[in-house]
């Protein structure tokens, strides 16, 4: 991502191959607002530094709610990483965050886990 034009012609090529991309740890380092205007970026990641004191701090309530309203009227989607608790996830969800990761669901788990605690009850609802 350093060399723009040369990232630009291959996230163009993946785009077209149908292959989606996402802009991690958005906010924070590399990212930059001119990444959503050069790449074809179909959804925004927000850094976990900004939900973490997501209830206390107003200046990441500003910077996260900003992120999201930004995200879908660029017609991105956006997921928020790092919420560990029911008062960030009511903050996102009041805020149109509509995908979100951490530990306040689940730890990460290996693979056969993760089916047997989500997939296999889906697929037994179904079969009744």
């Amino acid at each position: 991502m350093m060399d723009a034009k040369v990232s630009k012609s291959i996230l163009q090529e993946l785009d077209d191959f149908g292959v989606k991309i996402s802009l991690d740890d958005f906010g924070t380092g590399y990212s930059s607002l001119s990444y959503l205007k050069q790449f074809p970026i179909h959804k925004l990641k927000i850094d976990r530094s900004f939900i973490a004191d997501i209830t206390r701090n107003v200046n990441d309530q500003a910077i996260v709610s900003t992120i999201i309203s930004m995200a879908k009227n660029l017609k991105m989607d956006v997921i928020a990483e790092g919420i560990e608790t029911k008062d960030q996830l009511e903050f996102l969800t009041r805020n149109s965050c509509e995908e979100i990761q951490g530990y306040y669901f689940s730890r990460p788990l290996p693979a056969p886990q993760v089916e047997a605690a989500f997939f296999v009850p889906q697929r037994k609802e179904k079969n009744l």
